[in-house]
């Protein structure tokens, strides 16, 4: 299988380390304030969140979001009726630069038509779970031919 998605997207990772396991006190509320924002977005559809899909590795939890644009995640992230503003403004007081607890994200703007997917095994998943998981045949088999395809597309 490979994802099929309609134009542009964003993709958006977002995470957290644990620098000092014993301070529980500080980790644990960064790592719950995810829950409110994921419940809101799964919710509130128009604000662009398409999927998530989240990771535990051995330092922390890792988010992967797809996003219809980055205006819409960039809007949820400054609306201060929603839940990122009082999240942030928490972290801001209880953890700030004292270095217990870091996070981390990074946006990639993906140009439809110019991404890779492919899913052996597996049911939809990561990107194909944002827009739709389809067959692959010959003709979206090669990742490469769907790149060339849409390199003469305007920016």
């Amino acid at each position: 299988m490979t994802a099929e998605v309609d134009g542009d997207f964003v993709v958006f990772l977002i995470g957290m380390r644990i620098n000092k396991w014993w301070k529980l006190h500080k980790w644990v509320p960064v790592g719950m304030a995810m829950g409110p924002m994921l419940r809101e977005l799964i919710r509130r559809k128009e604000l662009g969140l398409l999927h998530f899909t989240t990771w535990v590795g051995a330092r922390g939890p890792v988010v992967v979001q797809y996003w219809r644009s980055v205006e819409q995640l960039e809007d949820f992230a400054k609306d201060a009726r929603l839940p990122h503003q009082p999240a942030w403004k928490r972290w801001n007081r209880a953890v700030g630069d004292s270095g217990d607890v870091g996070i981390w994200h990074e946006t990639y703007m993906i140009n439809g038509g110019t991404y890779e997917a492919f899913y052996g095994n597996m049911p939809a998943f990561g990107l194909a779970g944002a827009g739709r998981p389809v067959p692959l045949t010959r003709k979206t088999r090669a990742a490469a031919d769907r790149r060339a395809a849409n390199a003469d597309r305007p920016a």
